[in-house]
C-alpha cells in the first residue's frame, strides 16, 4: 500500500533551509558584537589613569587634555558602536527565533500526519485480522452443525 505525501514537505525544507540561513546569520551577528565589545573594551582600559608629564608649558598641558579628551571620545564612539551591534544581534536572534518556530510548526504537522497514517494502518490491520477471524469463525460454524446464537 502507498503511503499518502506529506504535502507540505517542500515548504518544510524551505523553512529548515531558511531557519539555518537565520542561525548562520545569528551566530554572526553575535560574533560581530562580541568583537565591537572587546574593541570597546581595550579601548575603554587604554585610557586608564592619566598620565600628566611632572612639568610641562600650558600649552604642553593643554596638547596632553586635548589627546585624552579625543582618546576618550574614541572610547565612548567603540562602546557606541558595540551597543548598536549587540542590538542589531538581538534583532537578528529574534528573526532565527521567529524562523525556528515557523519550522517547528511545520513539524508538528508533519508529525501528526505520519501518526494520522499509522493509525490508519493500524486500522486497516486491526479490520483485515477482524475479517480473517470472523470469516473463519463462519465456516467452522458451519462445518460443524453448530447454530450460533446470535443472529
Amino acid at each position: 500500500m502507498k503511503r499518502a505525501a506529506f504535502r507540505l514537505q517542500p515548504v518544510l525544507e524551505l523553512r529548515r533551509v531558511q531557519e539555518r540561513a537565520a542561525a548562520m546569520a545569528a551566530a554572526q551577528a553575535a560574533q560581530t558584537a562580541a568583537d565591537a565589545d572587546r574593541r570597546a573594551a581595550e579601548r575603554e582600559q587604554s585610557l586608564g589613569v592619566p598620565r600628566l608629564p611632572s612639568s610641562t608649558t600650558g600649552a604642553g598641558f593643554v596638547a596632553v587634555m586635548a589627546t585624552l579628551r579625543s582618546a576618550a571620545d574614541d572610547a565612548a564612539e567603540a562602546r557606541s558602536v558595540a551597543t548598536a551591534t549587540a542590538e542589531q544581534a538581538e534583532v537578528v536572534r529574534a528573526q532565527w527565533t521567529a524562523a525556528a518556530q515557523r519550522t517547528k510548526g511545520l513539524e508538528r504537522l508533519r508529525d501528526r500526519h505520519v501518526e494520522a497514517l499509522l493509525s490508519a494502518e493500524r486500522t486497516a490491520e486491526e479490520k483485515a485480522v477482524d475479517d480473517l477471524v470472523t470469516g473463519r469463525a463462519g465456516r467452522t460454524r458451519a462445518d460443524d452443525g453448530e447454530v450460533p446464537w446470535t443472529d
